[in-house]
């Protein structure tokens, strides 16, 4: 007779005792069940004792997640965190160095647990760990061990960061200043001032005003990668909690002292390879960078004032000869007027004033900020751009104002220009830190690939859209590539000519479309189930390969991992905490499971409880799209396991995994995609032998009957 379902067969483990094998009853309250445990092993006092998780992070049991023992698991019996958390403070109290840092060293481990740590800091734990990190008595390993205990407790939540005193953060900050410090405190003190800065604008800005600038500078010019990218960690905060004008001295700043060039040549061509940390930064780098272009996008020109009405002048004055200003003779003012006004024409301005033109937002003064560049640092190529365009009489002159106030919003629209940091994305440009200016130079590069696609096209005035659609589609492909400088990027976009975006896009929609002959239909339509089953085993394999997730908070973005698989029975998926850089966990090593049998939904997007809760500001969006939770059975309530995928395509791959799981259908992008990649294939493998063979679109008519039936064979004629 099967057990009841709220039954578990366990094993309970103790240091120098047999195990225990018992049926544990959910039902039952913990201590119970303890005090049962106990009088096995004939132990008094049940209460100074608690069940743990024997694998894993070891975590205490609780009423809250006894659920999650399931049949099989293992448990020992250890000491009863109050008691526990009680003598690691007593050992942090002692007047011996060797007792405070055996302490130290017991209290880390044990600091992940949530339980514990609640013991923790119900008895002023963080109190006695801020004592020992502001006295510094010791500044290598003890110090270490202090800064990571106390992030650990901190991390829970359990205490706001805004509560942490002055002198503390104070003494933190001078950890980070100090030139001869133990490699392992200086990250973990960054660290620190990182969550600071992120979650409290008052301490925040202490931190601002005690860390200079130049100090970060040292620490990203060292080996230490971890070290390194903890400040460049530190370094993002500031700039994003910094105010705009705030944060462009600080970035004026730091471009003087040569940051761009460091990071172009120490950390995106360094020999190691570059960490998902430390690629999210330089992309919030580049696009605080990039949104200090923001006000001018969203400033339209104001024809009243005469600083901008000189600058259009000045842009005029570039492309063409000043006939009355050069020579001797004056010219009247209604001559000059009409002179400027057929010069702006020639410039490709739609109006008589061109003010009218930049009165657009986006891109505002950014467009007349980006001609104006190009003028200046482009002359001859400035020059020959309008000359070209201006003498020509055939409607095939390509207009440079309209076209850069259009490319200007193209552009701003490529690069996510005033958009908010994602707080996942790794998809920074190599080529934004290979250049000053690297937006106005982007532009300089472009400009002159319209031009050149102009021509290529034959295009007149009436075809402008459909050139500004193909210059957008070979900037958006030459990015996708990631060239790592300007020049590779000019190379790159000029080979992509409009005839080879021709070809590229006739390619794709041969890839993309079949002949749509009934006859294909059929064969296609009995082809998918057997493919489908195919994309489902793969995506099953995909399960069982498992995936590292990046754990996502709604205060900041957490550097911890954790991985989850699919047992090859596909029957339990398995998971648990790992280390960033360690490699992938064995399926043995992982302390949770969850069996299929208990899943009762597969969640996405705002569905999710964990995405629910972040929020719904736009910062939050790519949460939504990367999102996904399982709800399953715990005890008589419903849990959720959360996910937040690395990417959309691992998006696509566990949410059809989990629901061929489940049995539902796989209804995602990807598997579109695939499926409709594997019937091509496959019915391109079948119609081989018809090549350059015209399939009908009806089947041949059936011939009419024969007027009679004498070529049959009688067989009741019998032969002599």
């Amino acid at each position: 007779m099967a057990p009841p379902r709220n039954v578990v067969k366990i094993a309970v483990q103790k240091s120098d005792a047999i195990p225990q094998l018992i049926q544990l009853d959910q039902a039952k309250p913990l201590a119970t069940v303890l005090k049962e445990v106990c009088d096995a092993w004939n132990l008094p006092h049940s209460e100074s004792y608690a069940l743990k998780f024997a694998d894993g992070h070891k975590r205490y049991i609780t009423e809250n997640n006894r659920m999650e023992i399931k049949n099989g698991s293992i448990l020992c019996l250890s000491t009863a965190p109050d008691l526990e958390a009680q003598q690691v403070l007593g050992g942090l109290q002692s007047a011996s160095r060797e007792g405070c840092y055996q302490a130290l060293k017991n209290l880390v481990p044990l600091a992940s647990d949530m339980t514990f740590a609640q013991e923790v800091i119900s008895r002023d734990g963080l109190q006695r760990l801020s004592t020992i990190i502001e006295n510094g008595d010791d500044l290598g390993e003890m110090l270490a061990l202090g800064l990571t205990a106390f992030l650990e407790l901190m991390e829970h939540g359990v205490v706001s960061w805004e509560t942490l005193s002055i002198p503390f953060v104070r003494k933190v900050v001078s950890y980070v200043n100090m030139n001869l410090m133990d490699a392992s405190v200086q990250p973990l003190a960054l660290r620190l001032l990182e969550s600071v800065t992120l979650s409290s604008p008052a301490l925040g800005q202490l931190v601002k005003s005690e860390v200079p600038l130049d100090r970060l500078l040292v620490h990203l010019q060292v080996v230490n990668q971890q070290l390194q990218t903890k400040a460049m960690a530190l370094l993002t905060a500031l700039l994003q909690g910094a105010s705009t004008a705030e944060r462009k001295h600080m970035l004026d700043y730091l471009w003087k002292r040569n940051l761009r060039q460091f990071i172009y040549k120490n950390i995106i061509h360094s020999a190691a390879p570059m960490g998902d940390e430390m690629a999210h930064h330089l992309y919030v780098l580049q696009a605080l960078t990039l949104g200090l272009l923001e006000p001018r996008m969203r400033t339209p020109l104001d024809p009243y004032n005469q600083e901008e009405r000189e600058r259009l002048q000045a842009l005029r004055q570039a492309a063409f000869e000043p006939e009355g200003e050069s020579s001797g003779t004056g010219l009247s003012a209604d001559r000059r007027r009409s002179l400027c006004v057929r010069e702006f024409r020639k410039l490709g301005f739609s109006n008589s004033n061109p003010a009218q033109d930049l009165e657009r937002v986006p891109p505002g003064l950014l467009a007349l900020d980006n001609m104006l560049y190009f003028s200046k640092h482009a002359p001859s190529a400035y020059s020959r751009f309008v000359l070209e365009n201006s003498s020509r009489e055939d409607k095939h002159e390509c207009p440079f104002a309209k076209s850069s106030i259009q490319l200007t919003v193209v552009l701003c629209e490529l690069l996510h220009v005033g958009e908010p940091c994602s707080e996942t994305a790794q998809d920074f440009s190599p080529m934004f830190f290979s250049q000053d200016h690297s937006f106005h130079e982007l532009f300089c590069v472009a400009i002159q690939l319209l031009n050149k696609t102009w021509k290529e096209m034959r295009a007149t005035q009436e075809d402008f859209d459909k050139v500004m659609q193909v210059v957008r589609e070979q900037l958006a492909r030459t990015l996708a590539l990631k060239p790592t400088s300007l020049e590779l990027f000019r190379t790159k976009v000029n080979v992509l000519s409009y005839g080879e975006v021709l070809r590229l896009r006739q390619t794709e929609r041969l890839h993309q479309e079949g002949t749509l002959a009934p006859p294909i239909l059929e064969l296609r339509e009995k082809l998918k189930p057997q493919l489908m089953g195919l994309i489902r085993q793969q995506r099953l394999l995909r399960l069982c390969e498992g995936m590292l997730f990046r754990k996502i908070s709604s205060r900041r973005r957490q550097d911890k991992l954790w991985f989850c698989c699919l047992s090859p029975n596909h029957k339990v998926l398995q998971y648990g905490d790992v280390e960033e850089g360690a490699n992938p966990p064995t399926l043995e090593s992982l302390p949770e499971q969850l069996p299929v049998a208990d899943i009762r939904a597969l969640l996405m997007g705002k569905d999710c409880p964990h995405v629910r809760e972040k929020g719904s500001g736009k910062q939050n969006k790519d949460l939504y799209e990367l999102a996904f939770s399982i709800s399953y059975d715990h005890g008589e309530e419903e849990a959720y396991l959360n996910f937040i995928a690395p990417s959309k395509r691992d998006f696509y791959l566990w949410t059809d995994g989990l629901s061929a799981l489940l049995g539902s259908t796989m209804g995602s992008e990807q598997t579109r995609l695939d499926l409709e990649q594997l019937l091509t294939m496959e019915t391109k493998l079948r119609l081989l032998e018809l090549e350059n063979v015209p399939i009908p679109e009806q089947p041949p008519p059936v011939p009419p009957p024969p007027t009679n039936f004498n070529f049959c064979y009688d067989f009741s004629i019998t032969e002599p």
